[in-house]
């Protein structure tokens, strides 16, 4: 049975605390395709990664949906973006993933979209919360949803990538690796690549229901490392279970992460007059990314860690590019959500326009040095609030005069507070990283 739900773009708080089973999705199919009905007529889009629950899940979400008069169209193992998109050019009331992301095969969870391909409104949310609380009736037999299933899903998606860079580009000569961790992109993205020009070699992609992310993927690099090495080839792509994310690999072996792919994509709007205000990164953002954009007199402010808080700080600045260091990049010049097959492309754009490998380009964006040490309390007072951990923090951000940054946090999940210094000199950061988690361990005492 899966162990968790998820839910970053759709119902969140209280229902986080369901488990979920085939009873509490068929309820929650019920409540939301009520909801969703009080809109008129209810068209629902459903997709799934590849892990084994899926298919148990989706059943019971679509006698849910029906039984409260929503029509259901079925879109089998797509990424997540490409539910956000269909659910526009279906023109549905909403679209619902049945995915873990990057999480092990036994997690599973749920996640919303709006027609618009956007998180769902406020109101939307409440509302189907509202009525996981109250009994479920099944509307009248003449009023039950249908099911049909999109069979052309796969083709749809794949154009609509494809249409992210200008018509003719093509990316002949370019030999690529990439790990689709037995996820939901493993039929997309290799046909992306191939119908834009390049050499594609594919690894992890053969789902089984329970391999997915298992050492590979964007949370385990060092397959596609390998490969990139072994194959000669000049750059890997790995995307973690659901799409949604990409990181990538240089024809050195070296691991390019999001902050890195975050600049290369904005510095490339900016060359060209297309960045549209600043960038969103997040709390954990690489010091390197701010002090290389700033470089370039782009904005650069920081969100919350979470994909939701990255999209929330860009539509109330209307900007266009925002992420996070894990991979999680939004474009909305393209798409209303993080894609991680749109990131990439993007990507390969920018290293054409410069004629530069993604070894070369990289080197634009210095990482800064970064420690983190977790330091377990007994869950009593914050110790983030003590004076002597607040004096401390603030001393040593002065210190560093701008050129490095203090982040305590609390964890969301465990009884620990992160301690995370970054900045230029790697011995002080560290020196600063362990003076200021052994103070928060002995006032935690």
């Amino acid at each position: 049975m899966s162990k968790k739900y998820f839910g970053t773009d759709g119902i969140r708080g209280r229902v986080g605390e369901y488990p979920i089973t085939p009873d509490f999705m068929l309820k929650l199919g019920w409540a939301a395709g009520m909801a969703f009905r009080k809109m008129g007529a209810c068209k629902v889009l459903v997709g799934k990664d590849t892990r084994i629950s899926g298919y148990m899940f989706e059943s019971a979400l679509e006698a849910g949906l029906t039984s409260a008069g929503a029509d259901v169209m079925l879109l089998g193992p797509m990424p997540t973006p490409a539910i956000a998109y269909l659910s526009r050019t279906f023109q549905a009331e909403a679209g619902i993933v049945i995915s873990a992301s990057h999480n092990p095969h036994d997690d599973n969870g749920i996640k919303f979209f709006s027609g618009q391909g956007t998180k769902l409104p406020d109101e939307l949310e409440l509302m189907i919360e509202e009525l996981l609380d109250t009994p479920m009736t099944v509307v009248e037999s003449s009023k039950i949803g249908k099911v049909s299933r999109i069979n052309d899903a796969s083709g749809r998606y794949i154009e609509f990538c494809k249409s992210s860079v200008p018509t003719g580009s093509s990316f002949s000569g370019l030999k690529i690796v990439i790990d689709c961790a037995h996820g939901a992109t493993y039929k997309v993205a290799p046909s992306v690549f191939r119908e834009l020009g390049a050499e594609v070699v594919v690894l992890s992609a053969q789902p089984n229901g329970l391999n997915i992310n298992d050492n590979c993927g964007s949370t385990h690099m060092g397959q596609l490392q390998a490969a990139v090495l072994a194959e000669h080839a000049d750059l890997g792509i790995a995307f973690d279970g659901d799409g949604d994310r990409v990181l990538m690999v240089d024809h050195t072996g070296t691991i390019v992460d999001g902050d890195e792919l975050l600049f290369i994509i904005a510095r490339d709007l900016h060359e060209r007059g297309k960045l549209q205000g600043g960038v969103v990164g997040t709390l954990m953002s690489n010091l390197g990314l701010e002090l290389a954009l700033a470089e370039l007199s782009i904005p650069f402010i920081r969100a919350n860690v979470g994909d939701r808080y990255v999209i929330a700080e860009l539509l109330e600045r209307n900007w266009l590019v925002g992420g996070e260091n894990s991979g999680h990049i939004v474009c909305f010049n393209h798409t209303t959500t993080g894609d991680a097959i749109i990131a990439a492309l993007q990507v390969l754009m920018a290293l054409r326009a410069r004629n530069e490998g993604l070894a070369q380009t990289r080197q634009a964006l210095r990482k800064c040095p970064q420690v983190l040490i977790n330091v377990r309390f007994g869950g009593g007072e914050n110790p983030l609030e003590h004076p002597a951990v607040k004096e401390a923090s603030a001393r040593v951000t002065q210190a560093m005069a701008g050129r490095g940054r203090v982040l305590l946090r609390k964890s969301g999940t465990e009884p620990l507070v992160r301690v995370m210094v970054e900045g230029e000199d790697e011995t002080q950061v560290r020196s600063y990283a362990e003076e200021l988690a052994k103070l928060v361990s002995e006032v935690s005492a």
